[in-house]
């Protein structure tokens, strides 16, 4: 294990994990950090790498955004969705599309989703996260 800090638009995250995990680093400024690298907009991150989305806020959050974490050879038991600043409800045809793939799904603001993220992934668990970006 190591304790590793990122700073990033005023925000710390601190890793205390092994140094092979997709953690995310920091988040802030309309972005995040991963694997260190700054990553702009929105991003799907997978256990096994980040991918970019096109939605911008909540009401744009598609089902094609979750392709990646669906399509995966193993499916995450919970995606845990950051809908930015604050807290709101994902669209009805998203929830259901993550149900009847027999995803379980959970929604927070995204700070609350990365540091959740994070939390869980070091426990083991199969887990992603599809974070919208905070300013």
């Amino acid at each position: 294990m190591t304790g590793k800090s990122f700073t990033s638009g005023g925000v710390t995250l601190e890793a205390q994990s092994r140094d092979d995990l997709l953690l995310v680093e920091s988040y802030g400024d309309g972005g995040f950090r991963l694997m260190g690298r700054r990553v702009s907009g929105g991003v799907l991150v997978l256990p096994t790498g980040f991918f970019p989305i096109e939605a911008e806020d909540v009401k744009s959050l598609s089902t094609a955004d979750f392709a990646k974490a669906l399509e995966a050879e193993q499916k995450p038991e919970l995606v845990l969705i950051g809908t930015g600043e604050k807290m709101q409800l994902i669209p009805s045809a998203l929830r259901q599309a993550l149900e009847a793939a027999g995803v379980g799904y959970d929604a927070m603001d995204t700070g609350a989703a990365a540091r959740t993220y994070n939390v869980l992934l070091i426990e083991g668990r199969q887990v992603s996260a599809l974070l919208l970006p905070v300013n």
